[in-house]
């Protein structure tokens, strides 16, 4: 829910006025007391370890810059934890979402007025210039100074916290699972000292894939899992035909929960596999996921492939679902799981 000052502040005020302490005794005794009383209340300090570097919050920030990434994982995180309000700029954007209301919220999120560099993120300068007091990035690369971005000690010399969510320290996203999206949930629960709602979130969110997860364990019993093509609709990242292709990374692990397995989990060490239109057409597909990255049809591309490759069994029964920001990492994993489930195991669910 949206909060017009740190609960921190307000907390200390009310002890003051309840104690009539705060800076009366000459030992200094009563108020470090109160500073103590108001800390234990709040949670305050917060100290994470990120990436190897310690991040210490003494209030919840006020000022949040949400760093592109490619990525909505950072701007869904605070949305659904209800901190919309503290975000200055945002730069994040899928532009539809599973979750009713939340492409158009983030859509009404001020975006401070940034032109992007090059790298297509916040340039140093206006980095700088928008006195954050937390900057959000989806790996190590929104920090990399040869990128033109400010890094984490040019940040914190500015007086700025900053922050990289769960296994991107080194850029690289393959080992990423749901765990992770359960971590950023109770990190930014930490830091803004709504750690309550976080849990809340987290909880009905393995409850329910939970649920999924067993019918469709008791629906498939001794059957082999479908083989399901996941990638990103119209949209290259590498030379060859097909360079969207998920290999490892969240998605196989919402996949398993769902009752299925990547086609092309071996294809490639990485999170994505560059692959050849031969090698796509020899491989076969019983079903596709298809995200759409600020792709206004996805539907559009999942059935042009299918048409494509009519050998697939994908394509001979017209088994696809699209998806936008529940198959990456963030706090909604729970409707991916569940519309992949029905998709593959429909008598299931």
């Amino acid at each position: 829910m949206p909060m017009n000052r740190p609960v921190a502040t307000a907390l200390a005020a009310a002890l003051c006025l309840l104690t009539a302490a705060c800076g009366s005794s000459s030992d200094g005794k009563a108020g470090d007391a109160t500073a103590e009383a108001a800390a234990s209340k709040t949670g305050y300090p917060v100290t994470l370890d990120n990436c190897g570097q310690k991040e210490t919050f003494d209030k919840a920030p006020g000022r949040v810059v949400v760093m592109n990434g490619a990525s909505v994982a950072e701007v869904s995180t605070l949305l659904a934890l209800g901190l919309g309000d503290r975000i200055v700029a945002n730069q994040q954007t899928y532009g539809n979402s599973e979750v009713p209301g939340r492409a158009e919220a983030i859509e009404k999120l001020p975006d401070g007025g940034v032109e992007q560099n090059d790298a297509f993120d916040v340039p140093r300068e206006t980095m700088i210039g928008l006195r954050p007091d937390l900057v959000l990035s989806t790996t190590a690369y929104g920090f990399d100074e040869k990128n033109g971005f400010a890094t984490r000690d040019q940040l914190k010399d500015a007086g700025a916290r900053s922050y990289v969510s769960p296994q991107g320290c080194d850029q690289d996203t393959s080992k990423m699972t749901l765990a992770d999206s359960y971590r950023l949930l109770r990190d930014m629960g930490k830091v803004f000292d709504v750690s309550d709602k976080a849990e809340e979130l987290i909880a009905a969110s393995e409850k329910k894939i939970a649920a999924v997860a067993d019918k469709v364990k008791d629906k498939a019993k001794g059957e082999k899992k479908p083989k399901v093509m996941v990638l990103f609709s119209n949209m290259s990242m590498g030379g060859n035909d097909f360079s969207s292709v998920v290999a490892k990374g969240i998605y196989n692990d919402i996949l398993a929960e769902a009752g299925g397995a990547n086609a092309f989990e071996n294809a490639s060490e990485g999170s994505f596999a560059d692959l050849s239109k031969e090698k796509v057409a020899a491989t076969d597909v019983d079903a596709l996921v298809v995200i759409g990255y600020n792709d206004p049809d996805p539907a559009a591309y999942a059935e042009k492939l299918l048409k494509e490759f009519p050998q697939w069994p994908a394509a001979r029964n017209n088994t696809y679902v699209t998806l936008s920001d529940s198959m990456y990492l963030g706090p909604s994993n729970d409707l991916a799981v569940e519309k992949i489930a029905r998709m593959l195991h429909p008598d299931a669910l």
